[in-house]
């Protein structure tokens, strides 16, 4: 472990020497060292005041609702975001989840025809040390136009660069005694190497911001753009940021998020199941709250869904920001010509219609065969770059619409797929990959948590089965999650799916 100016870090992954001696370089771990020690304390503040209000709904019973504190923000109709750069006014399609340490797939992907690509060193991607090297260094190496046959960064779809979470710690680095955290060092390192190239070729800086459960955390985002943006000699607000509210609490809050961005704002984007789990995470003691079957009861067209996509729709275009919604999972098969095809075709598109309709600006998909003909429904169902200027003012949202839980039980085939899904992904994560495939759709930490959430709060609650009556315990669990490994073990002797 090397160490210097109260800073230890591991030497390199092996393979990665080189790779390693160009990000770590002297003037980049000085950065990185400024970065987190100005900014590690409010880090660790944002992390408690997570704690201190979970504990409080715990001991109240309380519910989120819109804050009277912050509702001069609201009540002002004056205020806008900053508007977009022009490289982020029409992104109809992009690809979702791709880690970059896979450089073949994100090669693939600068060579598609997506107007952008999700960066992920988040929920797609396993954070060992080699392959956030390995990814940061891909950056590098995109941005550069070191990649064989691949347009330059200028030409290529817009990277959208996602960091960890503020939950994420970086174990290989230290910084005055403490590891440093995970988004820090990603997004320093992104920063230092790549936001001068990104910024001069119209291109970026662009980042996603994960896990973000209220607008103190989008202030410190801001602070962290200013002060890097001053450090490395960019103008002020040219650091964009995409802002993923994935917590029933930040939906409450949206407007502020954006309050506290509104130099830096590349508008806020909505999912499914990161977002349906902080519904667990947050209530899940509360019989109340209930989730039922996410694969029988669980879709955008349910009231606490809908309302949530319908309100950030809202939010953003009456601030004059950019809305996206999130990434169809399911993949093609490789036979076009068959009813399977078909079918999961007209599946994405009519998940992704019920988007459009709800006046998204874009979306994500995972699948790069899903990208052209997604596309053209966009262009089909819409006009423009971007549909910023439907303000959805038929829209009126309450806090009962964000949080009624929809009707529904439990299914045997629920219980086996989530078990499946904690399963594989705990295989996957162990040896290193943060995606994986199941019955013919992506699975990846947003997957895993709400598959693992369900099953512990079916556990909590006793739920019993539609199927047969039998009560959901930890016994049972244990019984089909042995069965659940024999047929997956059955399953790969018969067939060996390609990643």
């Amino acid at each position: 472990m090397a160490a210097r100016r109260g800073m230890e870090i591991e030497p390199p992954p092996g393979g990665l020497e080189l790779e390693f001696e160009i990000l770590l370089s002297g003037n980049a771990l000085e950065f990185l060292v400024e970065l987190v020690s100005n900014f590690q304390q409010e880090v660790d503040t944002i992390l408690a005041q997570r704690s201190a209000r979970k504990a409080h709904l715990d001991l109240s019973g309380e519910l989120p609702g819109f804050s009277d504190d912050t509702a001069h923000i609201r009540n002002d109709p004056t205020w806008r975001v900053r508007p977009a750069p022009a490289r982020l006014r029409r992104r109809h399609v992009d690809i979702g989840d791709l880690a970059p340490c896979d450089t073949e797939r994100f090669m693939r992907a600068l060579r598609s025809p997506a107007q952008g690509i999700q960066v992920d060193f988040d929920d797609g991607n396993c954070p060992t040390y080699y392959n956030q090297i390995k990814g940061i260094y891909n950056v590098y190496r995109a941005v550069r136009n070191q990649f064989h046959d691949t347009p330059p960064v200028s030409k290529a779809p817009v990277l959208m660069l996602r960091p960890r979470a503020w939950n994420m710690v970086e174990h290989n680095m230290m910084v005055n005694g403490k590891e440093v955290p995970g988004p820090l060092f990603d997004f320093g390192l992104l920063m230092f190497h790549n936001g001068k190239l990104l910024f001069e070729n119209n291109s970026g800086p662009f980042f996603y911001l994960s896990k973000v459960e209220s607008y103190l955390e989008a202030r410190l985002w801001s602070k962290i753009f200013l002060w890097t943006e001053q450090r490395l000699g960019l103008p002020p607000g040219s650091t964009k940021a995409t802002v993923l509210i994935e917590n029933i609490l930040a939906t409450f809050e949206m407007e502020e998020i954006l309050y506290e961005l509104r130099e830096h704002s590349a508008g806020l984007n909505c999912g499914i199941w990161d977002y349906s789990a902080s519904f667990v995470n947050k209530f899940g003691h509360r019989a109340a709250f209930l989730l039922p079957d996410r694969s029988k009861y669980v879709n955008m067209e349910k009231r606490f869904l809908r309302s949530y996509m319908d309100l950030l729709v809202q939010t953003c275009h009456r601030r004059g920001a950019l809305a996206t919604g999130g990434m169809a999972a399911l993949l093609l098969p490789r036979e076009k010509d068959g009813a399977l095809y078909r079918s999961v075709l007209a599946a994405v598109t009519r998940s992704k219609l019920l988007e459009i309709n709800a006046g998204v600006d874009g979306f994500m998909v995972y699948d790069l065969d899903l990208v052209e003909p997604m596309q053209r429904l966009f262009q089909m169902r819409s006009r423009g770059e971007n549909q910023l200027l439907e303000l959805r003012e038929d829209v009126a949202v309450t806090p009962a619409d964000l949080l009624s839980v929809p009707a529904g039980g439990v299914t045997l085939y629920g219980l086996k797929y989530n078990v499946a899904v904690g399963v594989l992904f705990i295989e996957a994560w162990l040896q290193g990959r943060g995606h994986f495939f199941y019955k013919g759709q992506v699975e990846d930490s947003a997957t895993a948590e709400i598959s693992r959430s369900q099953v512990w709060q079916w556990i909590r609650h006793l739920v019993t089965l539609e199927d047969d009556g039998r009560a959901v315990t930890r016994a049972l669990v244990r019984s089909l999650t042995t069965e659940v490994l024999a047929e997956l073990e059955d399953e790969r002797r018969g067939h060996t799916p390609s990643n």
